[in-house]
């Protein structure tokens, strides 16, 4: 499969979730703040990509993550409301990149780069045995 001839740029995607004790730093490390984790604004930028393009693979393809370059604005409390944006800003055979951004509220939290390679799901089992 060649993602140029699926994958568009301007391609984009949204999601929002509301931050939970278990997304904060804290959850990892007792004594840090009570404030949505890095790690976890990075996860929701990268489903966010993946929400952008999933719908137009080829059965049996899939994306992985391959490069973040992220910046972490700013900090957000056990209640607020994220929202993730990603759109799609170019294409290569096997490797889409998009740009992503987090919000609370209208405040801009995160901000930066993400990459995505796309495989195929049965040589990528067949090769680290799993699946």
């Amino acid at each position: 499969m060649d993602a140029r001839n699926v994958i568009k740029l301007g391609m984009s995607a949204e999601r929002t979730l509301k931050v939970t004790p278990d997304l904060t730093v804290r959850h990892i490390i007792p004594t840090m703040p009570a404030v949505f984790a890095t790690p976890m604004m990075i996860l929701e930028m990268e489903l966010t990509s993946g929400d952008a393009i999933n719908a137009y693979l080829e059965p049996g393809w899939i994306t992985v993550g391959t490069e973040v370059d992220i910046r972490h604005l700013a900090a957000s409390a056990v209640g607020a409301v994220i929202r993730t944006t990603a759109r799609v800003i170019a294409v290569a055979r096997r490797v889409i990149r998009f740009e992503v951004e987090a919000f609370d509220g209208e405040r801009r939290i995160g901000e930066g780069h993400h990459a995505r390679g796309l495989v195929n799901l049965a040589t990528f089992n067949k090769r680290f045995g799993t699946g």
